[in-house]
């Protein structure tokens, strides 16, 4: 993923610096060391420095505007006129973050008004006076219908600067998404009308390319195949999975050769992502091609290429969020609830993701795939335990999606070794409250599970995708 280009720029007010001496000087100071913490997060910074004027805004804005950048950090340095930050705003048509940081928590009032030159201690005032912009900047960004964000502290706050970094992060996956290739191979789960989606609206939401695949082509890629690539993935499968002895070889090699033609197929069509289901007849090459995909899928997975079956577009842009945010992203669904035990399992029959894997994923034979044709290999593994995220990309009446989340821990306890991926979680809700207020919201019956608890950042993603956001929990 290349890096995201944030700009960055100072405001302040001209009159103020031959009437206080030091004070711009002083000011830049500050916004050096912000311009430095932002680079940190390993961005593209566009510092324009400190504009104190319409004029300079103009010039902002153009570069701006140039240089292509993602999100702008406005930086309030001391009291600064609306009307010199409104151009840059309106014209980059970008979102905004203004950071209303103080040089220090709390002033020194005895050492202040010991200064005392009321001058003087005029321009250490201005010095600390960002809050002064605040509500203006936000009045003026409000009536002029300009989306904007707020950080309020003190200059080297570790919670402000975890904020700003939560824009920072959010932001680079909001140019992922916009970069990223979806495939779209095969056909939805017949009459599973919930997962069912709007690929438009999604392409107008993320930004996302979709390319209908035809299975002909994985088909064809998998009849490529040769006995060396065949050998040569499944010492992979033996390097990256648990893989169970009950394995018969030739599922194995069915399996190893269905995984290198979907490689082919993502690298022929440059995905970031793969929805995909299909049954065929008893006997056709493509029935070969369906029951022997979960291995490939998930070692897909596993490598930032995340895939969904049942052809559930909407979760796997969940999953490919998820993975964006480096917090895993497994395909999920509601197993079943534990009520004595106040938890609920989620899990699916691939595939997971090795970085939330609680243990080695392993490989194992199933005798049938529920709800669909044949048998053949599948994943057993569970989530690490710990602080979890659930993420459902939800397609709400009228078309319009919204995120919806809850977070909680995934917990230890007896899972069921069915050859699935499944794992027990508890929520800050009891499991009925949490699956009632869930399931009310309308979210499709797949979610994405990630590591850790990051709502707040995909409340910020959200806000840079302009879509509403819901938190269970």
């Amino acid at each position: 993923m290349k890096k995201v280009k944030l700009g960055l720029f100072g405001v302040g007010l001209d009159t103020y610096w031959p009437q206080f001496p030091g004070l711009l000087e002083r000011l830049r100071g500050y916004q050096a060391r912000i311009a430095e913490r932002l680079k940190g997060f390993g961005v593209e910074l566009v510092d324009v420095g400190m504009v104190d004027n319409p004029d300079q805004a103009a010039a902002a804005a153009s570069l701006f505007r140039r240089e292509e950048v993602e999100l702008i950090f406005l930086y309030v340095s001391t009291y600064a006129l609306s009307s010199t930050v409104l151009p840059v705003a309106q014209r980059t048509r970008v979102p905004v973050v203004v950071l209303n940081l103080q040089p220090v928590p709390q002033l020194n009032y005895d050492q202040f008004n010991a200064l005392g030159d009321r001058g003087l201690m005029t321009g250490v005032w201005l010095e600390h006076c960002q809050s002064c912009s605040a509500p203006e900047i936000a009045c003026v960004f409000q009536r002029a219908g300009i989306p904007y964000h707020l950080v309020t502290g003190y200059l080297e706050q570790a919670e402000a600067w975890r904020e700003i970094q939560d824009w920072v992060e959010a932001a680079r996956v909001w140019v992922g998404l916009r970069s990223n290739r979806v495939g779209v191979l095969g056909h939805y789960y017949s009459g599973m009308l919930d997962v069912y989606s709007d690929l438009t609206q999604q392409s107008a939401v993320f930004g996302t390319h979709f390319e209908v695949l035809e299975m002909c082509a994985l088909h064809q890629l998998r009849e490529g195949v040769t006995a060396g690539q065949v050998q040569a993935k499944i010492a992979q499968f033996e390097s990256e999975f648990r893989v169970s002895p009950e394995c018969d070889p030739l599922e194995l090699e069915r399996a190893a050769r269905t995984s290198c033609g979907l490689d082919a197929l993502v690298a022929r069509y440059q995905l970031g992502a793969l929805a995909y289901y299909y049954e065929s007849e008893v006997g056709l090459p493509y029935r070969d091609i369906a029951t022997s995909v979960i291995a490939g899928n998930t070692l897909l997975t596993g490598h930032h290429v995340p895939v969904a079956g049942e052809c559930e577009v909407k979760n796997v842009q969940a999953m490919k969020i998820m993975d964006l945010f480096d917090a895993g992203g497994s395909f999920s669904e509601f197993y079943l609830a534990d009520f004595k035990d106040d938890v609920v399992f989620l899990g699916h029959d691939g595939p997971a993701h090795f970085s939330i894997a609680e243990g080695r994923v392993g490989l194992v034979p199933v005798p049938v795939y529920h709800g669909k044709p044949g048998r053949g290999l599948s994943i057993q593994m569970t989530v690490k335990h710990g602080p979890v995220t659930l993420l459902s990309v939800v397609q709400a009446g009228g078309g319009k999606l919204f995120l919806l989340v809850a977070q909680g821990e995934a917990v230890s306890g007896p899972v069921l070794q069915i050859g699935n991926t499944n794992s027990r979680y508890k929520f800050p809700l009891s499991a009925t409250a949490f699956m009632n207020a869930w399931s009310e919201a309308g979210p499709a019956h797949h979610c994405a599970i990630g590591l850790g608890h990051i709502a707040g950042k995909i409340r910020k993603l959200a806000a840079l995708l302009n879509i509403e956001f819901r938190q269970v929990c």
